[in-house]
């Protein structure tokens, strides 16, 4: 059998271990070279392929490949692109199969979330119907957690510890100053539709280390009295209270809280600012003197602070997704299997794209308390092996060394050239 190129892109919003599902896709594809010849990467995710615009692998070292373990982001470059459906521009997926075809590219792998799940099977779907052999893999990631049939996306766990880390660290900072100063503390977490994120903000808190929380979900439409007596008793009990938001946060009506009025390039609502709006109702109602942070790109970079279980986990979606290639499954994606609780244990099945794309997971409601500000024990059990351990990366100076690839283009060949 003739070995056929393959290409990888990276989608959507970054997070502190995709790059190790780009290891794990080529150093897999390197032990496979009678079947894989090239691993060529997207410049800037599914843009690269539509503009030929490919970065050749092959040119990195051995080493170079394994330092993508450590570091955070899109080593090849990501982007908010989302195609449209076959029927409505026919053109972006013939041209992406052009592209394929002139660079003899037999397997697709698309590291992303919810969009690049439909972008991949649509592909899979378009090069059957053209009649080019095409296999196309999804290999899963989303700090959002919200893919369906996976126990949890790549990329959460190591936000999830980082927020959680987070709102602990900062809770003894409040609680040292709230006698005289500072006794409301806000956090602005990621989280469009689903709460994940913000039900990790929960973990600061244990048995050891008590922390008055208050915590709002996007799937618990914002009540304001409630809001504020849940913050009052905190703060008149413990003499502060912190509080972890989510982005979507949705008024009793259903509206976005922090829609901004414009658009992103997935068409979704662009959010922002829920954060300082509820720490302004908590200073114009309650007039307690009140901080807020917005986490933002923080949460997703931080690599210094990686789940180990979610390291581990990327990779073995990565490696995964080259072996279902290999193995012939087409329209697929590996997904993590949770088998035990305690002690923690996992393993990687093969899940259809059609049972998958264009579906959402949201955060169940036995995660949330009663009240409807907290996380339960099922969240806690759920969460905890996922923040597990630790996988620094190195430091030199003081400070992490992460590493930038060459990434070498790989020569045109099309004369046709398509504007995105």
């Amino acid at each position: 059998m003739t070995a056929r190129n393959a290409f990888y892109a990276q989608s959507g919003g970054v997070t502190a271990v995709i790059n190790a599902s780009a290891a794990a896709v080529i150093e897999t594809a390197r032990k496979n070279k009678s079947r894989i010849g090239k691993v060529y990467a997207g410049r800037n995710g599914i843009i690269g392929a539509l503009t030929e615009d490919l970065i050749d692998t092959s040119k990195e070292s051995a080493r170079a490949i394994a330092a993508l373990m450590h570091t955070p982001a899109g080593a090849f470059g990501s982007c908010r692109y989302k195609l449209k459906g076959v029927d409505e521009d026919r053109a972006q997926y013939v041209r992406l199969i052009e592209v394929f075809k002139a660079h003899d590219i037999g397997y697709f792998f698309y590291n992303g979330g919810n969009d690049s799940a439909d972008t991949c099977l649509k592909v899979s779907q378009l090069a059957g119907k053209m009649g080019y052999p095409l296999i196309a893999v999804h290999v899963p990631k989303t700090v959002d957690n919200d893919l369906v049939v996976t126990d949890n996306c790549p990329g959460f766990g190591s936000v999830a510890k980082y927020v959680a880390t987070s709102m602990r660290e900062a809770a003894f900072d409040v609680a040292s100053m709230a006698k005289t100063s500072t006794k409301v503390f806000v956090l602005e977490v990621m989280g469009r539709n689903a709460g994940w994120i913000t039900a990790a903000v929960g973990m600061a808190a244990d048995e050891e280390t008590p922390v008055p929380l208050v915590l709002l979900f996007p799937e618990i439409a914002f009540d304001e009295t409630k809001f504020l007596a849940a913050v009052e008793r905190n703060t008149q009990t413990f003499g502060y209270c912190c509080i972890g938001v989510s982005e979507g946060l949705k008024s009793p009506d259903g509206k976005l809280m922090a829609e901004a009025g414009t658009k992103d390039a997935f068409g979704h609502a662009q959010l922002g600012g829920v954060g300082p709006l509820v720490a302004s109702i908590v200073k114009e109602k309650l007039k307690y003197k009140h901080h807020w942070a917005v986490a933002d790109y923080l949460q997703r970079a931080a690599r210094h602070l990686a789940s180990k279980t979610d390291l581990d986990q990327s990779y073995a979606v990565g490696k995964a997704a080259v072996e279902f290639a290999l193995a012939g499954k087409n329209a697929v994606m590996p997904a993590i299997i949770r088998t035990a609780d305690k002690p923690y244990r996992w393993k990687i099945a093969e899940a259809a794209l059609t049972e998958i794309a264009n579906r959402e997971k949201m955060l169940p409601r036995n995660f949330i308390t009663a009240d409807g500000f907290g996380i339960t024990a099922k969240a806690r059990a759920y969460l905890a092996p996922l923040i597990k351990g630790e996988a620094p990366p190195p430091f030199k100076d003081g400070l992490p060394r992460y590493v930038r690839l060459k990434n070498v283009p790989v020569g045109k060949k099309l004369a046709t050239t398509f504007k995105v």
